[in-house]
């Protein structure tokens, strides 16, 4: 294996959780009489920092969102995590077999993961490396969460594997030195090779073969 340390980024690559709670966030816009797709929403929201979002529908609705959008949202969304959220598959089968430290570096607030990762049996995994958006002064795509998590670990950025699924998550982490694998289960392919990752894969049983570890078997 040619990496000392693999960061995973958590919502959509650890625990199954961006069409839960891309549901919750279009049915709030919905609400506010901006109507999106679900593939409309995650190419606008994905892999972005809550104060970026609020932008982004400021932009498109010509107005802020109310006050209250921001913790009503919180509170729908972990409520359907809560009954929902189970890990990505087979990723449980990935951390296993790796022989190396891993890390998680996301954009996503630490409330939101100690529920997401704890309700999945995936935050004693990683406890002690955990790094949210709360921990820098630039969320992604500014490579700052990636930089803090492998200097945590004593890691120089070029021995580090990133697992990513959003463009900005893959330019943050080609911007930190690293290598980026793209998990394109739910963002299209394309969008993530031009957001810089040098390698995609649809199925977490591909993942251990592109780390340089014996492929997992497939059903």
């Amino acid at each position: 294996m040619n990496y000392d340390l693999v960061i995973f980024d958590c919502d959509g690559v650890l625990v199954d959780s961006e069409r839960i709670t891309s549901r919750v966030f279009c049915d709030m816009l919905a609400e506010l009489g901006l109507e999106l797709t679900q593939e409309e929403m995650f190419q606008r929201f994905v892999g972005q920092a809550m104060d970026r979002c609020l932008v982004i529908i400021e932009d498109a609705l010509g107005r802020p969102a109310p006050d209250n959008f921001v913790p009503d949202l919180r509170a729908r969304a972990a409520q359907a995590l809560f009954e929902q959220v189970e890990p990505v598959p087979g990723v449980v089968d990935v951390l296993d077999r790796l022989p190396v430290p891993a890390c998680v570096a996301s954009a996503g607030e630490r409330m939101k993961m100690q529920l997401t990762l704890g309700k999945t049996g995936l935050w004693s995994r990683f406890e002690g490396r955990i790094f949210s958006v709360e921990d820098v002064e630039h969320s992604k795509p500014a490579p700052d969460v990636y930089l803090l998590a492998a200097s945590s670990q004593g890691v120089a950025p070029a021995r580090c594997a990133v697992i990513e699924d959003s463009a900005a998550g893959v330019t943050a982490g080609v911007a930190a030195g690293m290598t980026v694998f793209a998990y394109t289960a739910d963002v299209p392919a394309d969008r993530l090779q031009a957001a810089g990752a040098h390698y995609l894969f649809d199925d977490m049983a591909e993942l251990p073969a592109l780390l340089g570890l014996p492929a997992l078997a497939t059903a």
